[in-house]
């Protein structure tokens, strides 16, 4: 079980997480042309985002200390209206494989919805397969580009109904 709580993204556990996570992807990205942009910890106070950190509870063998982190942050509306963007969704090598990252970008999708939006967004590198393929099993689909991010190959969005639309 992993619990999450809100964080600032300069905050010393965040900035750990997503200093490890862009090490990770500079580390195998092709060209070695990784480009890193710490967040802006002002684009992630809600309700224009949310900035989340997983700790595990203190029952989970081999963990210690936080395991993952993401964030949703508004940008410009697009075409289906409020629009938020799911950005480092990262967990350590260590809770892998324990559907932490669903966890993650379940909770991420909830907050976005609570706040209005009608679509999460996202972008990624083909590269991280694990990662396409949690967004496929979340319901993103691919799209064309929303933005230009050098480190993307891959766009994908969700349309999102509100829990209280009554249609």
């Amino acid at each position: 079980m992993v619990l999450l709580r809100e964080s600032s993204t300069d905050a010393p556990d965040a900035r750990t997480l997503v200093t490890e996570y862009f090490g990770e992807r500079a580390d195998i990205f092709p060209g070695g042309a990784y480009r890193t942009v710490f967040p802006d910890p002002a684009a992630f106070v809600p309700p224009g985002g949310v900035f989340l950190i997983a700790d595990p509870d203190a029952h989970e063998d081999g963990a210690d200390g936080p395991v993952g982190c993401g964030g949703i942050r508004r940008i410009p509306d697009g075409p289906l209206g409020v629009r938020y963007e799911v950005k480092h969704l990262y967990v350590r090598p260590l809770g892998r494989g324990r559907g932490w990252g669903r966890v993650l970008l379940d909770a991420l999708e909830e907050r976005a919805r609570g706040w209005g939006a009608a679509e999460l967004v996202l972008d990624t590198h083909h590269t991280l397969e694990a990662a396409g393929s949690l967004y496929a099993r979340s319901g993103f689909v691919p799209v064309a580009p929303y933005n230009d991010n050098s480190n993307a190959t891959r766009w994908y969005a969700k349309p999102l109904q509100r829990s209280d639309a009554a249609g």
